[in-house]
């Protein structure tokens, strides 16, 4: 059995003109930026698409006369085939060879964003979307473990730190895009982005990108990869349809039933198999993956869970438009990937684990900035300096927690290991946006009932289902009654908001105490 050791390529016989490239086991400096440049842009396609729709959410409904629960599956089975497919197709391109994976991934991408973009009905564009997920699931961890196979030992971290910041940052900025184009033309224009990113990575990728492959002595773990695609769809749709449906729907309960059953099954085949495995899982027993795996879960619901709190605040409370209150995110964004790209540096200096620490630290602070200084009067700047100090914690965190998982698992697993990656972020950020959703709807409506006395009864159950719900009830009551009102909604949405980012100061504080005592200690 053949490996290829972290840093290398496996090399190839020369080819006739017209063919790819010879894959050269030394890129040179120069090859290495336009590696690291052709794989960022296709990354940035994949995390613009996984935001990118949201914004878009009231021009779809009536372009197909849809109801609220279908725009939310079109938006949602991206992610939801995303997150499921991660692992077995981050694993067919360790042994597949990892080019022909990410160009396969890059054209069925991009032919089904300019289907989604045309589509002509609804029925259409979730097939797109569909479609969309499974070749983001071929392009978002090959690009990862194509820096981690090609870049030598002493440019990875920095390398690896580029990477974290297009995948932190860049579902920023895909939503300033997003909501730029919806605000200017029309919602079809949002899947002009994917296909023009698409179309640039191809072609880099088809120049520049050497391919590697990895030999191994048993067969692919089948059983191993159909359990996993269970396990994280049922888990995934748990998370997704519970705030909707309700945590004892019918479908809630049997996804959750579905999700841990085939959970546990991965596990014991996974145990079974041992080194034949598609994720050898006794590798959580290391302090390096499992701290990495628990700050990315714990990093990434809390970021999504915040973003689910800003946008209403934003828009409802303060009244911006939807491309205004994006572009109010931007600070943040470039913060995160500022810290990303210098995160390697410091963690050279200071040690992984201490930069895991403080990164956590002031996401955490973040956090408790936002619940102590937020208020209807204080507007964008009393969220601002919390926004900030999470942009640089989070950027801090990420990369070292990323090298983490990635450098626990062997250069023939560098697939898995990428899959394993983007599968944490994933479900830590379904965890998020359910669980502070969850939390934030439940402070609004405990702190809107008292505010409501002397409100008629229809008037105030329909308030207590949201702020946009308040607002648009209030908007049809002339007076002081509907100021009243608007005022009761905006001051009890604050007031869940500072619960909800409470919550969120106690998982910080939690992950710090134990990223101190069992995070990589190098």
């Amino acid at each position: 059995m053949t490996t290829n050791l972290p840093g290398r390529v496996s090399a190839e016989p020369p080819r006739a003109p017209g063919e790819d490239l010879p894959t050269d086991p030394h890129p040179d400096a120069r090859q290495r930026r336009t590696i690291l440049t052709s794989v960022c842009i296709a990354l940035m396609a994949v995390i613009a698409s996984v935001s990118g729709l949201g914004v878009a959410q009231p021009d779809l409904a009536v372009a197909f006369g849809a109801s609220q629960s279908t725009i939310l599956w079109i938006i949602n089975v991206y992610t939801l085939t995303l997150a499921a497919l991660l692992l077995p197709l981050g694993a067919l391109g360790d042994r597949v060879g990892r080019k022909p994976v990410l160009l396969a991934g890059l054209v069925l991408f991009g032919a089904a964003s300019a289907l989604a973009g045309l589509a002509p009905s609804a029925e259409v564009l979730f097939a797109a979307r569909l479609l969309s997920g499974v070749g983001a699931a071929m392009i978002m961890p090959i690009t990862l473990a194509v820096i981690t196979s090609t870049f030598p030992e002493e440019e990875r971290g920095r390398a690896i730190g580029v990477w974290t910041g297009v995948a932190g940052g860049g579902g920023i900025l895909g939503m300033f895009l997003s909501a730029a184009l919806v605000d200017l033309a029309n919602w079809r224009w949002l899947f002009v982005l994917p296909v023009a990113l698409v179309a640039v990575a191809l072609a880099m990728t088809v120049r520049s990108v050497p391919n590697s492959t990895e030999k191994h002595g048993h067969s692919y773990d089948t059983v191993g990869a159909l359990t996993s695609v269970v396990a994280v769809v049922g888990l995934i749709l748990v998370l997704q349809e519970g705030p909707e449906r309700g945590w004892t729907a019918p479908l809630t309960l049997t996804a959750l039933a579905v999700g841990v059953l085939a959970a546990g099954a991965f596990v014991a085949w996974e145990l079974r198999r041992r080194d034949a495995a598609l994720l050898d899982v006794r590798l959580f027993g290391e302090r390096a993956l499992a701290a990495g795996s628990l700050t990315l879960l714990a990093v990434f619901g809390v970021q999504a869970g915040v973003f689910v709190v800003l946008f209403p605040f934003l828009q409802a409370v303060l009244g911006w438009s939807g491309l205004l209150a994006t572009l109010a995110l931007m600070p943040m964004a470039v913060l995160m990937m500022g810290a990303s790209g210098a995160a390697p540096a410091l963690a050279a200096r200071i040690g992984p684990r201490a930069t895991m620490a403080t990164g956590v630290l002031l996401s955490g602070a973040g956090l408790a900035l936002m619940a102590s200084l937020v208020s209807v009067g204080g507007g964008y700047l009393s969220v601002l300096p919390g926004m900030l100090a999470m942009g640089v914690g989070m950027g801090l965190s990420m990369t070292p927690s990323t090298e983490a998982i990635t450098g626990a698992l062997p250069a023939d697993r560098q697939g898995v290991a990428s899959a394993l990656n983007d599968v944490t972020r994933e479900l830590g950020t379904a965890l998020g946006v359910a669980l502070l959703g969850a939390l934030l709807s439940a402070g609004y409506r405990h702190a809107i009932d008292p505010r409501l006395d002397g409100v008629p009864q229809g008037v105030a159950a329909t308030a207590r289902e949201g702020i946009g719900n308040a607002l648009d009830v209030a908007g049809g009551r002339a007076g002081p009654d509907g100021q009243v009102l608007i005022r009761a909604a905006r001051e009890s949405f604050v007031d869940g908001w500072q619960g909800a980012m409470w919550v969120g100061v106690g998982v910080m504080a939690v992950l710090f105490v134990h990223v101190l005592t069992r995070g990589p200690k190098k």
